[in-house]
């Protein structure tokens, strides 16, 4: 092990630090089911430039790893759902995989969560019963390795785990997933771990136009809807869907669970049977979040949780199955460019490379100030020993 690396770990020992793999507002989702996208070396700079921090991706793909190195950005890892029986199995798979992904890169790669698996419970119960033994397993091994309190473990749920969502204060988890979540969320207490869910107003609306108004999906001006066991008023979906997790996870003894969003976004184009994808409500939805995240508030029933959220997705994912829609959640399009326009500038598809930052003086500037307060730190923790 090399002495940064020492330096390293003793530094971020469980004494001083405190794991938390969100910090800010707004963060981003990095899909890469396409085969005409940025590079990851593209993609950093591009993140960069619009200041957006923190990210999720949804494997372990060293060339992202390699790419994020000393740039400052923050990453959450994930273990994909076909890889759960294996982690859950066997606990030498699993620290091999924590040792193997996520000690090696750091501390230039900021690694700062592990998402075990996606989307795993309420759909299929092909994995479910894998999901408990994988948290555990990679939380152990990140515990012997010392990394337990600077690597969050989570994992997000679709909206599929519950049931009566509406109004929020009536949602409770479906009893298809019951016997899986409580355990789950007895661990995650104990290791202070959150409830991460993936959110769609667009999703909802589209299974509810007769009964949702878009403006209230969109963040724009509404009558809202009331919940008439709380009298809490709701001015847009998110905040009442976010809510209704709070009523579930309350419901189940885990009241104080702090609930993240980790997927949500609207599609700007979709099949003929998907009127509300379109570029205008796409960049009425995003702009509007922002807009909400950044006057850091909670919900109504949370008003003192500050909302963290990560959009979905940088690009637009050609490879993706099912409608179209799937195929047209990014920010920007495969180029670089912006796919509508909610304060980000993107890269000029005419003069890509005219237009980019400089890589390496990205990376050279932030090693350079990284290496410094690290030679710092040794050598001051040199003078005293």
């Amino acid at each position: 092990m090399t002495v940064i690396k020492k330096l390293f770990l003793f530094l971020f020992s469980p004494a001083s630090v405190t794991v938390q793999a969100f910090t800010g507002t707004y963060g981003i989702n990095y899909g890469r089911i396409a085969n005409n996208i940025l590079s990851p070396d593209d993609v950093v700079t591009l993140l960069r430039a619009a200041k957006i921090k923190n990210v999720r991706i949804y494997d372990f793909d060293h060339s992202v790893l390699k790419a994020f190195s000393g740039t400052g950005l923050e990453l959450v890892v994930g273990l994909p759902n076909e890889n759960l029986r294996d982690v859950s199995a066997n606990a030498d798979h699993a620290m091999n995989w924590v040792k193997d992904n996520v000690l090696a890169y750091l501390p230039d790669t900021h690694i700062r969560g592990i998402a075990i698996g996606n989307e795993v419970l309420g759909t299929s119960d092909e994995f479910s019963g894998f999901l408990l033994g994988a948290v555990k397993n990679v939380y152990n091994a990140l515990d012997k390795l010392k990394l337990s309190h600077l690597v969050q473990i989570t994992t997000a749920h679709s909206q599929a785990v519950f049931a009566d969502s509406f109004p929020p204060s009536s949602c409770v988890f479906n009893d298809n997933v019951v016997q899986y979540m409580k355990p789950l969320l007895e661990f995650f207490s104990q290791i202070g771990s959150p409830f991460c869910l993936n959110a769609y107003p667009f999703l909802a609306y589209m299974n509810n136009k007769d009964q949702i108004d878009i403006n209230y999906a969109l963040f724009l001006p509404t009558k809202g809807a009331d919940d008439p066991k709380t009298k809490l008023h709701y001015d847009n979906l998110l905040d009442a869907q976010i809510d209704a997790a709070y009523a579930a996870l309350e419901d189940a003894g885990y009241g104080k669970m702090e609930v993240i969003v980790t997927e949500t976004g609207w599609a700007s184009h979709g099949d003929e049977n998907e009127a509300a994808a379109t570029a205008n409500n796409a960049r009425t939805y995003n702009y509007n979040l922002r807009k909400r995240l950044a006057k850091m508030k909670g919900t109504p029933l949370r008003p003192k949780s500050v909302l963290k959220v990560y959009v979905f997705a940088i690009f637009n994912e050609n490879l993706k199955p099912g409608p179209t829609s799937e195929r047209n959640f990014g920010l920007f399009k495969p180029d670089g460019s912006i796919s509508y326009d909610i304060g980000f500038h993107g890269f000029k598809s005419s003069s890509a490379d005219s237009s980019l930052l400089s890589l390496k003086e990205i990376r050279a500037s932030s090693w350079s100030g990284s290496y410094s307060i690290i030679l710092t730190m040794a050598t001051a923790l040199l003078l005293v020993l």
